[in-house]
């Protein structure tokens, strides 16, 4: 990982998971070790049928997401945050969010949350998203046992 370039980042997806917060203490470790910098990324969006809630406001919406990304990084890091990690609230479906954000990431960390629905699938929908069209390395984190 090279300093003072763009990529000198690492992204992590936060859903509020265990296996989010344990990705965002991995994230952290490696990047204190290779001096980068931490984008902890929740990714939020309209529920189907959005037309309504957009015209009574997006308000409800991010503040649930603030609130997650809050929470989890209190349980990763507890009340204060390091120096190199920040947050960002980001509109629209994680998949596409995170795979996007890997063009200007050195690396991209994701939790395993779960089994997509189908119990012998080994990544969730978004980590297996993100390890096969992120533009850079994936680590995915289990949550811890």
């Amino acid at each position: 990982m090279a300093t003072g370039t763009r990529h000198d980042k690492i992204i992590v997806g936060v859903d509020g998971s265990e296996a989010s917060v344990e990705a965002l203490r991995e994230a952290h470790r490696l990047a204190s070790a290779l001096g980068a910098n931490v984008e902890a990324w929740v990714c939020w969006d309209f529920p189907v049928g959005h037309e309504a809630y957009e015209m009574m406001g997006r308000d409800g919406f991010s503040h649930q997401a603030s609130e997650i990304l809050q929470d989890a990084m209190t349980r990763a890091f507890g009340p204060r945050l390091p120096g190199n990690v920040r947050t960002r609230l980001v509109l629209g479906g994680a998949r596409q969010a995170l795979v996007d954000a890997s063009r200007f990431a050195s690396l991209l960390v994701v939790g395993r949350r779960g089994h997509g629905g189908f119990n012998g699938l080994l990544l969730g929908s978004v980590s297996a998203a993100c390890v096969a069209h992120a533009h850079c390395p994936v680590l995915v984190v289990r949550e811890p046992e």
